[in-house]
């Protein structure tokens, strides 16, 4: 039952909400005619709650969801700062406050909000400031803490100022939408085990770690949905070698559809699949990245990634992992350009516009600037049944770049228009180094490789 600010409460706010008032506001008070007038819900203040008091009104904060709650009905809460410690979601519970100025800060000593196994939740136009400080467990837990919840609705919030997770849900369902999540110690959103979850039209940014992690324990279908938000501004203060410094981490987590979102100014990864099969990025906009723009790795089978764009990173595109099962692949219709070399780093310098390494097909893409290779096959050995077909390729130092060692499976590489390729269309590669001739410049065609109809400018 989907109940917004303006929904009214025909019962509630009429005779039912008698049981409920106390001597601190009366019917006739200004929060309480601003509340039937708006129908927005039950006043928070006909609780005892004090806009702006300087004192901790967990107890009356808590009071107030507890009654509210069995019937469903909205908790208001009038704009003002509220200082709390620990809150305890019930099934059903409702709160709804006004965007940006009703605002719950944490003290010190608590555990923020939780709910355990507590379905129908919903909150609304609220701002949580954690106000810097730590929980326990806060590696795992958010400012907002749900475990075990289904029919989740989280919209239009603001969360700010945590040590650890904005948000943190464990095996929970339901929308996660149209919210700001910012200043962040780990990540803006922590998503564990969910069970239909959609993260929609969010604003993640200025987060210590990664923005949205979805995971699961173990490898596993999971079905999440992440569209339309905007991520920018994530740094990898934990350091590591790629699980810090994402927009959107998906690990172990199977049929995620990641689609139309903006990301940009990451330390690493704009999108990065681990072990996560039958992803799906689509249609992302993706800049300024640290490392390689969008990612699928390690055990993962089946990854689309269509109709993306990615300006500036270190690589666009990696499909690779071959040793580890990472396989089957669709990287088509994508704009990457203005890749940039690593050269401060011992060996993973890039500069590649699109790498893959087995059952993959890769078409209908354009590279540009590229200054090691536009599109890269496979890995020493590691290779197997690849297929380039009708890309453009423009200004790489390599156009296309083939694996040379002779136990690596086949590839086909046809009908490519390759422009401005300084060290040749089309190379057999040793590790990082060229050899042999341009293949470009006659057609070959072997039981391995067969590379015929580019065109070469």
């Amino acid at each position: 039952m989907d109940i917004g600010r303006r929904t009214a409460l025909t019962a509630g706010l009429g005779l039912g909400l008698a049981p409920w008032t106390t001597g601190a506001a009366s019917a006739a008070s200004p929060v309480r005619t601003a509340a039937v007038s708006l129908g927005v819900g039950v006043p928070a203040t006909d609780f005892g709650l004090e806009p702006n008091a300087s004192h901790d009104q967990t107890q009356r904060l808590q009071a107030a969801i507890d009654a509210t709650a069995p019937a469903g009905s909205p908790l208001w809460i009038a704009p003002g700062t509220y200082y709390f410690r620990s809150l305890t979601l019930p099934p059903a519970a409702r709160i709804v406050g006004v965007p940006g100025v009703s605002v719950l800060r944490a003290m010190a000593g608590g555990t923020g909000i939780t709910g355990v196994g507590a379905d129908d939740i919903w909150l609304e136009g609220l701002v949580l400031d954690g106000d810097l400080h730590a929980y326990p467990d806060f590696n795992r837990r958010g400012l907002i803490a749900l475990r075990d919840c289904s029919r989740l609705t989280l919209r239009d919030l603001t969360v700010r100022n945590t040590v650890g997770h904005a948000v943190s849900l464990v095996r929970s369902a339901g929308r996660l939408h149209m919210s700001n999540f910012h200043h962040a110690g780990q990540s803006g959103i922590f998503a564990l085990d969910s069970a239909g979850l959609e993260i929609a039209a969010n604003t993640v940014t200025d987060c210590a770690n990664n923005a949205i992690l979805v995971w699961r324990e173990k490898a596993g279908d999971d079905g999440t949905i992440v569209s339309g938000n905007r991520i920018a501004r994530i740094a990898a203060a934990a350091g590591g070698s790629g699980q810090n410094g994402n927009g959107i981490n998906v690990f172990r987590a199977g049929g995620v559809l990641v689609t139309q979102n903006r990301i940009e100014d990451c330390a690493f990864t704009a999108i990065r699949g681990n072990a996560a099969s039958n992803i799906q990025m689509v249609a992302n906009s993706c800049a300024r990245l640290g490392e390689v723009a969008l990612y699928a790795e390690f055990g993962f089978e089946g990854a689309l990634i269509a109709s993306n764009l990615v300006d500036t990173a270190a690589a666009g595109i990696s499909v690779t992992n071959f040793n580890e099962g990472g396989r089957l692949a669709i990287v088509q219709g994508n704009i990457v350009r203005n890749l940039a070399r690593r050269e401060h780093e011992p060996e993973d310098k890039r500069g590649e516009g699109i790498a893959v390494e087995a059952d993959a097909v890769v078409s209908a893409n354009v590279v540009e600037n590229a200054p090691t290779a536009g599109i890269v096959v496979g890995w020493t050995r590691w290779m197997r049944e690849v297929v380039v077909t009708s890309n453009l390729i423009r200004q790489a130092r390599i156009g296309v770049a083939v694996t040379g060692d002779p136990s690596a499976g086949s590839v086909l590489v046809t009908a490519n228009m390759i422009s401005g390729a300084r060290d040749g269309a089309i190379r057999a590669m040793i590790r990082h180094a060229p050899y042999g001739p341009d293949l470009a410049t006659t057609t070959t065609e072997t039981a391995r490789v067969a590379i015929h109809g580019n065109a070469v400018s």
